[in-house]
């Protein structure tokens, strides 16, 4: 995209990302470990890059406030209406997962 300026570029970067918050929003039943599994982030990831964004910016967000945008309503309520219960497969594709990630040489 270097045809664009970086006005336009960052307000495409914006929506690009309120699509997929949208996205997850529509989609609860897929839980935080599938998107670990898969993707290797989950909503708190999203929250946590926020407030590492905000840091960077010197832009006061508390990782609780991010969390809140990332799920749509406070952490506690998401999980209570929406988390199920790991299974052990979840966990066990998770955990090695993680181990691949130990393995991988550094880039």
């Amino acid at each position: 995209m270097p045809h664009l300026d970086d006005a336009t570029r960052t307000e495409l970067e914006a929506a690009a990302f309120r699509r997929l918050l949208r996205h997850l929003d529509e989609h609860k039943e897929v839980q935080n470990i599938d998107l670990m599994i898969l993707a290797d982030f989950c909503r708190n990831c999203l929250s946590k890059w926020m407030v590492a964004a905000a840091n960077e910016r010197g832009v006061e967000l508390d990782y609780d406030g991010a969390r809140e945008h990332v799920y749509g309503m406070p952490y506690d309520e998401w999980k209570a209406k929406y988390q199920q219960e790991a299974t052990p497969e979840q966990q066990a594709a998770f955990a090695a997962r993680q181990a691949a990630k130990q393995e991988a040489p550094s880039e």
